[in-house]
């Protein structure tokens, strides 16, 4: 990890996922880089402070059947760089689980920050015993081996959405919370942490008016200009 990114980390490590989204939004960015329908399943099911922040490394499931598509050599686990947060891209249909209680034995031991599947985990109580930051679209309980398979490390991956079309790449910085997951492109990040502050100090003198017993409406267009 270059010097650069670990002081992006370190600066990010003070907001929140709705801080970067309103960052981002500042700038334009499509749904301020939310990532819809991610859950936080571990180490508790929404609930608590666990937040995770650090580059994507991204792994790239198909389906068993696709022949052609390229093949991991090795186990792509191992592969980890320390901080990363793994985010793995499962094909549809999430039926079987892509992502165990042994993956997040290793994923640990390599210090990685987290993982983000876009799929289904499985072995919830082995993830959670191990107080291990994950987030999922869904739970299963049965293996992803017979149906699909990790095919490329380190590429840009879709989100599987419906209302989004949105790309996650490998070193992208991933946010996510108890409010979800946000995927902050690298070549956005300063101007982000530079549009945040301006932005929170906003909204705290809205909160401080509101509670004094002004309106948001009056809050709002002092403090926010609108």
């Amino acid at each position: 990890m270059s010097a650069d990114a670990r002081n992006i980390i370190a600066n990010l490590q003070r907001w929140g996922t709705c801080d970067v989204a309103d960052g981002l939004s500042k700038l334009k960015y499509p749904n301020g880089g939310f990532l819809e329908g991610l859950t936080m399943y571990s180490p508790e099911f929404q609930a608590g402070e666990t937040k995770i922040v650090g580059q994507a490394f991204t792994v790239k499931f198909v389906r068993k059947s696709d022949e052609a598509a390229p093949k991991v050599q090795g186990n792509y686990i191992d592969k980890i760089p320390a901080g990363a947060v793994v985010f793995i891209s499962q094909p549809l249909p999430h039926i079987n689980a892509v992502y165990g209680g042994l993956m997040t034995l290793r994923a640990q031991a390599l210090n990685a920050a987290g993982v983000v599947i876009d799929g289904r985990v499985r072995d919830l109580d082995e993830h959670r015993s191990l107080n291990f930051p994950l987030f999922a679209k869904s739970v299963g309980t049965t293996a992803g081996g017979a149906v699909c398979r990790p095919s490329e490390v380190n590429v840009p991956v879709r989100l599987n959405s419906d209302v989004q079309d949105v790309w996650i790449k490998p070193g992208d910085y991933i946010i996510a919370d108890l409010n979800g997951v946000v995927c902050l492109p690298q070549e956005l990040a300063e101007q982000v942490l530079e549009a945040i502050p301006a932005i929170a100090e906003a909204d705290a003198k809205c909160a401080e008016a509101i509670k004094g017993g002004g309106s948001v409406e009056t809050a709002f267009r002092e403090f926010r200009g609108r």
